[in-house]
């Protein structure tokens, strides 16, 4: 029976009580040592009506990527097969099946899948003791499908002590027991006693158990002083340990250091130390140990800390020895490293091998962590600095940055290497200072260090920065990357009809792009030749082929250009859920400075949608992170999304004062990129604020961006932009226009005028047709300007309830538009990080909500009611 724990035993009902009624949940039990943790995970498992897989954190298995999955997963390894294929793969490798994916994330989505396989009909509860011993690897798939449980039917339940982070999930504190409930616990005990004991220990459980246990009865009846201090921790088994003969606290010791309870490998490190195995028998009958079958389990984790608390270092790493010459493996390499003191390349050799098997499984934080002590038994100098290298790389790659930057700080401690230059570099652009980032990219020789350099620069917004590295990059064989460089540099220098020969000769050979990057870059070609659509098209591409190559790590980066797409085209919904999936993503692989570009991107969505509240809130988000880390480019667009903000809701006299801001020369604002994109934007806010001469000024800058534009969405923005400075015709924009949201933009500009010039009649249908599309794009302040116009014609006009397509949340909306795109639930959920009955779940919630029945109806709305971007399977 469990004392005192009524809320915790609360907690734990409603818990199972939601995975009972298909709802996915997860619940820390944070808690010091003793305190009742594991009695509360029994306390589930008994509970629980859904079949349970358990697992525990072993100290022993810290360092080997995947141990914990591998024993909480084993008796559903048979479902593997019904995962979507790059999520099936990568788990099996991570689980030693097969050769798989090294992709972190794959590996976790493929948890989430497979649990939400195993909960199918009945549910599935879930229970981790001892978390923080969880190796990394397996840690950071549970926290990752954790944060995305939803209607999966799982229930996770996680008991950990000390400080590790569990980000995103609640936590429920197991403290000591009330004074009434611990009474109960020593009832034999005098009651000034009971109190002292309970005072002392905090109503530990555990240690108010044990230390009456081991009371003289003159002390429990308060007649006898008690120790002073009392025993906490460890030290509550210290003199049981001490009460056991030398042979058997060294066969415990064995058991202790060996962690996983295999009384084989036991037995056969004993005799190797010329103890006899049986003294085992020993240590069971002091109750320190329960033998079961193959195996013996520790009454406690602090038993086993107890036991190697007592022995000296010496006897500890002959264990350890023996204990490596028992096994193979990577467990072996860790008990030789534990063995050894001093220098000793033969065993660094065997954990840089272990890490490379981490690293090719996904389990980047654990083969860093094999890596930084395998650098400590390096001998050479050189290859030390190597290895610190290899393990700062692979600490950057399992989300750790901070780990990353200190090795890398030692591997150049140790040896100049230019290598090591550009890695900081890499580090400082995505989590730290891009001006750093910049300086360490333009001391470099290479090609591609040139484009990290422009990268960085245009991060920055530093345009000079990027003129130098179009001039360098000239010096090197004409390639698809160096005419890029060389275009944009050109450009920026005012050689525009040179820098668009460049750009153009690079985009005619797209066709041999293999990666997302060089389709970013193409991206960015098209971009600088003033095609914004054609940019989009590029940008689509590189997204698709983050997404389903197997380096899901460059989703958070390429994800900033896809919601930038998708807002620009005003599918808002859209831009909002992949802005939402790559901030989540960004920071559990700790890019700090692409959190800082989704939350720009959120910022501008609710800017559009006249969410005052949420676009203030991302934008100082985003400045919090921008302006300390230099980000010129985030400046601008947290900037950019305030100023649209102010124009949607009409106030053109603050609009125009910020987007004029936003366009001027200063530290992180003046950005090519944004005062480029914001230029439309610049004149209407200008007109509107009654300030023509800054009109025209930003007319003739956008005529010099686009003169080499052979796009009709380049043409349309300039013509409506014409139209609006001079008094012009609208129509011409009005028939280039490819985006419907710009053209219902034009459509509202130009129906105004002709309200304004007395032409009702001629201005309904534009109002009507642009006042549609801002509904169903959710842009409010917008449909509401154009609703007020409308109504100023004279139409009596009804404000449309919400499109079919605008009640889905923007999970639902993108699986909606992927079903349209014919993916099956299984491609879905692997483009989504889901798994496959998620996305079934969410289908059976979308169909009632847009009122359709079938997969078939559902493509044939989304189809219908969707204003495409440019190029196909979007997410």
């Amino acid at each position: 029976m469990l004392y005192g724990r009524a809320g915790e035993s609360a907690a734990i009902d409603d818990l199972i009580e939601a995975v009972g009624a298909g709802e996915g949940r997860a619940l820390v039990l944070r808690g010091e040592a003793g305190v009742g943790k594991s009695a509360l995970l029994d306390l589930a498992a008994a509970k629980s009506t859904s079949p349970v897989l358990r697992a525990s954190g072993i100290e022993a298995e810290t360092g080997l990527a995947y141990a914990a999955l591998h024993e909480l997963l084993r008796p559903v390894t048979g479902l593997l097969g019904s995962l979507p294929g790059p999520q099936r793969d990568a788990l099996r490798g991570a689980l030693g099946l097969a050769r798989g994916s090294a992709d972190r994330f794959l590996v976790s989505a493929g948890v989430l899948s497979l649990m939400a396989e195993a909960a199918a009909g009945e549910g599935l509860l879930v229970l981790v003791d001892d978390f923080q011993w969880i190796d990394q690897a397996s840690a950071d798939a549970l926290l990752f499908a954790a944060r995305r449980l939803r209607n999966d039917g799982v229930g996770l339940l996680l008991a950990v002590r000390g400080e590790m982070g569990v980000r995103g999930l609640q936590e429920l504190p197991v403290n000591g027991l009330d004074a009434d409930s611990a009474r109960h616990l020593l009832r034999g005990a005098a009651p000034q006693v009971q109190s002292a004991l309970i005072e002392q220990t905090g109503g530990n459980p555990l240690a108010l158990g044990e230390i009456a246990r081991l009371l003289a009865p003159e002390q429990l009846a308060g007649r006898a002083p008690l120790p002073d201090p009392l025993p906490g921790g460890a030290l509550l088994f210290g003199e049981q340990v001490a009460a056991l003969s030398d042979n058997a606290r060294l066969v415990a010791l064995v058991a202790a250091v060996e962690g996983s309870g295999d009384l084989g490998v036991i037995m056969r490190a004993a005799r190797i130390l010329n103890v006899d195995p049986a003294a085992l028998v020993e240590v069971e009958a002091a109750g320190l140990v329960v033998g079961e079958g193959s195996t013996i389990t520790f009454r406690h984790p602090l038993v086993r800390s107890a036991i190697q608390d007592s022995a000296g270092s010496v006897r500890l790493r002959g264990v350890h020895a023996a204990l490596a010459e028992t096994l193979e493996g990577d467990r072996r390499a860790w008990h030789l490293a534990a063995a050894t003191v001093g220098a000793d390349e033969r065993v660094a050799h065997e954990l840089a091998t272990t890490a490379r098997r981490s690293r090719e499984r996904g389990g980047y934080a654990d083969a860093a962590v094999a890596l930084i002590r395998a650098a400590e038994l390096t001998p050479d100098t050189d290859n030390r600095a190597g290895r610190l290298k290899d393990a700062a790389t692979s600490a950057w790659l399992g989300g750790r940055p901070g780990l990353a930057e200190s090795c890398l700080a030692q591997a150049r401690e140790l040896r100049l290497d230019p290598e090591l230059d550009q890695l900081r570099g890499r580090f400082e652009l995505h989590t730290g200072d891009a001006g750093e980032a910049l300086r360490i990219f333009k001391a470099g020789s290479s090609l591609e260090v040139l484009a990290d350099a422009a990268e960085a620069a245009a991060n920055v917004g530093d345009v000079a920065a990027i003129v130098e590295v179009g001039r360098r990059a000239r010096e090197f064989p004409e390639s698809f990357l160096r005419e890029v460089l060389v275009g944009i540099g050109a450009t920026l220098d005012g050689d525009r009809r040179g820098g668009a020969r460049a750009l153009r000769w690079a985009l005619q050979r797209t066709d041999t792009l293999t990666d997302a990057a060089g389709y970013l870059w193409a991206s960015a070609a098209a971009m600088y030749l003033g095609e914004t659509d054609a940019s989009t098209g590029y940008v689509i591409r590189a997204g698709r082929m983050a997404r389903m190559s197997g380096m899901v790590g460059q989703l958070p980066i390429v994800l900033e250009f896809v919601s930038t797409a998708e807002r620009l085209a005003g599918n808002l919904a859209v831009s909002e859920a992949i802005a939402e999936e790559g901030l989540g993503l960004a920071r559990e692989a700790g890019y700090t400075n692409s959190v800082a570009a989704h939350l720009a991107n959120l910022a501008a969505v609710a800017a559009w949608r006249g969410d005052e509240a949420a676009c203030r809130t991302y934008a100082n988000e985003t400045l919090a992170i921008a302006i300390p880390h230099r980000l010129g480019l985030r400046v601008g667009g947290a900037q950019y999304a305030l100023a649209m903000l102010d124009l949607g809701l009409g106030r053109f006299d603050a609009a125009h004062a910020r987007l004029t801001s936003v366009a001027a020369k200063g530290a992180g604002e003046g950005h090519p990129t944004v005062t480029w994109r914001s230029a439309p934007d610049r004149i209407e806010a200008a007109v509107g604020a009654g300030d023509l001469g800054a009109a025209r000024r930003t007319l003739t800058g956008l005529e010099l961006w686009s003169a080499n534009a052979r796009s009709p969405e380049s043409r349309a923005l300039l013509a409506r932009c014409r139209a609006l400075v001079d008094d012009g015709c609208f129509g011409e924009a009005l028939e280039l226009h490819t985006e419907a949201f710009e053209r219902a933009r034009t459509a509202l500009l130009y129906g105004e005028r002709l309200r304004r010039t007395h032409k009702p009649g001629e201005a309904r249908p534009h109002l009507r047709a642009a006042m549609e599309t801002f509904e169903r794009a959710g842009a409010e302040p917008w449909a509401r300007r154009a609703y007020e116009e409308l109504r100023a014609t004279g139409e009596s006009v009804t404000r449309a309830g919400p499109d079919a397509l605008a009640m889905l949340t923007p999970q639902e909306l993108r699986i909606a538009r992927l079903v349209a795109q014919g993916a099956s639930s299984k491609e879905v959920a692997a483009k989504l990080f889901l798994s496959p009955r998620t996305v079934e779940y969410h289908l059976y919630k979308i169909y009632p909500k847009v009122g359709v029945t079938s997969r078939t109806e559902l493509t044939r709305l989304v189809v219908l009611r969707m204003a495409p971007v440019a190029g196909d399977d979007k997410l």
